[in-house]
């Protein structure tokens, strides 16, 4: 039986749509296409793609950008300086004015797109326009838009049957497709994974069945890792920057008891996971991802504000020792 379709932002939903709001950050991004060290060509069914680290090297501020593009122009990122991870000094901050659609909506990595020996996870507005995953009946919204952006990782292009899926799911030709490819293992592919720190506490608050309608704010930071030619390592450094580097601050309505219960549980140290570099833990499990402990994916560091009531609760802390053992210092 199919499940009834969320209403959209053209149906009186007063939530922005997030085709509208991205679709400035994609043209300037492939108008600064050269500058970013990026390259814009067409592929299969004229679908447009951005190549941001496969055969191009492309580099911080593209992820950067990129990252921005995965929030649905609703965030704003940026690099900073920190101090917490001498030398490891550099990080990625993240704010939005719509944490649940932005991070869940958008930024979430949810939409898997898989032919042949292809596979990749699909993050970034065209999610809301497709909406096949039943998350977006839980947020109850669905976007429109004559344009679909995603952002893939991955480092190889998509073949015809993957465009075709995306086409025919978000109803538009494949030419008004933009497919931005981040490799895990590129400069930009770096910055726009650990850029997914708030992201992955909002996931993980939503897996715990705190109601998304209390979350207000949210803003998040998390260490630039160095990337690998290896695929592992690199994606290693990056869970390792957020899962033992990252802080978290949402600002939430409702008890004061539900926000500190919710900092209590929210970060990485209360997964059985916890306490080892990402890569080691996932050899242990014969690199299958979905043995991981789910719980284990959320920052290192939590601080919940409860804005009714006007008190903050902290739990968890940074592990610069194992980021340094991660990141190779």
């Amino acid at each position: 039986m199919s499940q009834p379709v969320p209403p959209s932002p053209e149906a009186g939903d007063a939530r922005p749509s997030l085709a509208r709001t991205v679709a400035p950050l994609v043209a300037s991004l492939v108008a600064d296409a050269q500058a970013l060290r990026l390259r814009v060509s067409r592929g299969p069914r004229d679908v447009r793609i951005v190549d941001a680290g496969i055969e191009v090297d492309g580099g911080l501020e593209a992820g950067r950008r990129i990252a921005e593009i995965c929030l649905g122009g609703l965030g704003r990122v940026a690099l900073v300086p920190g101090g917490r991870f001498s030398p490891w000094d550099s990080l990625v901050s993240v704010s939005t004015c719509d944490p649940v659609l932005a991070c869940l909506g958008s930024q979430y990595a949810g939409w898997s797109l898989a032919a042949g020996d292809f596979f990749a996870l699909g993050s970034g507005p065209g999610r809301a326009i497709a909406a096949v995953e039943t998350l977006f009946g839980e947020l109850a919204y669905r976007d429109r838009g004559g344009e679909v952006a995603l952002v893939l990782e991955t480092s190889v292009p998509p073949p015809a049957e993957v465009v075709d899926e995306i086409a025919a799911r978000c109803a538009v030709a494949p030419s008004d497709i933009t497919l931005i490819l981040t490799p895990t293992s590129s400069l930009a592919g770096a910055v726009q994974i650990v850029a997914r720190v708030l992201e992955v506490a909002l996931h993980k608050a939503h897996a715990l069945h705190f109601p998304l309608e209390h979350i207000v704010d949210g803003i998040g930071s998390a260490p630039v890792c160095p990337p690998s030619p290896d695929f592992l390592t690199a994606m290693g450094r990056t869970n390792d920057a957020v899962l033992y580097g990252g802080d978290v601050q949402l600002f939430v309505r409702g008890p004061a008891e539900a926000a500190r219960d919710l900092a209590q549980r929210l970060p990485s140290l209360a997964s059985r996971d916890y306490g080892r570099p990402f890569a080691e833990i996932f050899a242990g499990y014969d690199n299958d991802f979905y043995k991981v402990d789910p719980l284990l994916f959320s920052p290192a560091r939590v601080t919940v504000s409860a804005i009714d009531h006007g008190v903050s609760f902290t739990a968890g802390g940074f592990d610069p020792i194992l980021i340094s053992r991660s990141f190779g210092g």
